[in-house]
């Protein structure tokens, strides 16, 4: 990244700076690139001058998961920039390694624990990123490819090359790559129900946090989503004369808490899930043993970004989940899994 328009030298930015991102900075996310620039910023600040549209892209306004590109110019406001540890300065992210599922000079998966988020943001000071980062010091270049919402398991992506990061971007947004999830709902899911096709779209709760429902096609801001789903196991909870269901989800497009939308507004909302499941289910499937989300990625396929193979990844469920699987339930993930249904 080249400065064009520098920043006036000392512990404050007091002008605006105009940034043209280089090779080695395309491909990042806006926020993530900004966290490694305005070093002694604190995170929900770089957020705040993002929403604000103090931030531009090319003279545009952008959003913290946009994407920059070779020859983008970056608009940044005036910040303070200090080494001091001030009052809500992010402080350093511990390094902390990650259960390995593939290793080589090009990509790194990993199965990431519930209750970690994957990167920094709003409310939550680093990610798995960043203290991955922190426990190679020299490591060149580590980027998340995808994302995982921080109560969720499994497999999660990060690329080692530049060259990597855009090859698995791209398979990812061209739907080459497979990501079949397990999750654990309410009720019996009709076997017959294989394909939930409806648009989402974001909105913002009164305290400022975000939430997804299913809107209308021609709504202003639908976003086409589809997930295939197939059951595994029903069953009834352990000490629960309720009926869940264990199912394999599939899906073809990647939206924000696509599967846990999607399954809710079929009526069958993931166990433990305390954004749109039900709040006193939760406690008493707390009360018998479930003390997260039931939702893992379990499987991924993608064609390799260097030699063009394709990989097959499991990350088998953690034993707090299996914990809470009766046996009819454990002996369905032992049988390899049929073609998914087509949208």
């Amino acid at each position: 990244m080249k400065n064009i328009i520098g920043a006036k030298p000392g512990p404050e930015a007091a002008e605006v700076r105009f940034l043209t991102v280089d090779e080695e900075s395309a491909g990042q996310r806006l926020d993530n690139f900004l966290f490694r620039h305005l070093k002694g910023v604190p995170k929900t600040h770089v957020y705040r001058i993002i929403r604000s549209g103090e931030v531009r892209i090319n003279k545009g306004r952008a959003q913290a998961e946009t994407r920059i590109e070779v020859g983008d110019v970056l608009r940044l406001p005036p910040v303070r920039i200090s080494a001091r540890a001030e009052e809500g300065a992010t402080p350093p992210a511990p390094p902390r390694e990650f259960p390995p599922l593939l290793e080589d000079d090009a990509v790194l998966a990993i199965d990431k624990p519930a209750g970690v988020a994957v990167h920094g943001g709003s409310g939550v000071s680093f990610g798995v990123i960043e203290q991955l980062r922190t426990a190679r010091p020299g490591a060149k270049f580590l980027e998340l490819v995808h994302r995982l919402d921080r109560e969720t398991s499994g497999i999660l992506l990060v690329a080692k090359k530049r060259s990597a990061l855009l090859a698995l971007q791209d398979q990812f947004r061209e739907r080459e790559t497979g990501k079949t999830y397990l999750a654990l709902v309410e009720g019996r899911w009709p076997a017959n129900r294989k394909v939930l096709d409806a648009p989402l779209a974001k909105y913002l709760l009164p305290d400022g946090e975000r939430r997804v429902r299913v809107v209308a096609k021609d709504h202003p801001d639908a976003m086409h989503a589809v997930t295939l789903v197939r059951v595994l196991a029903s069953f009834a909870l352990p000490g629960d004369a309720a009926p869940a269901s264990l199912l394999a989800v599939t899906i073809k497009t990647g939206r924000t808490h696509q599967i846990r939308v999607h399954l809710a507004s079929a009526g069958h909302a993931i166990a433990g899930d305390d954004k749109y499941g039900d709040f006193e289910r939760n406690r008493q499937l707390q009360k018998r043993g479930l003390k997260r989300m039931f939702l893992h990625a379990w499987r991924l396929q993608f064609n390799h970004p260097a030699g063009g193979q394709r990989i097959s990844l499991q990350a088998d469920l953690p034993p707090e989940l299996l914990a809470f699987l009766p046996p009819e339930a454990l002996a369905s993930l032992a049988t390899p899994p049929s073609p998914a249904p087509s949208p």
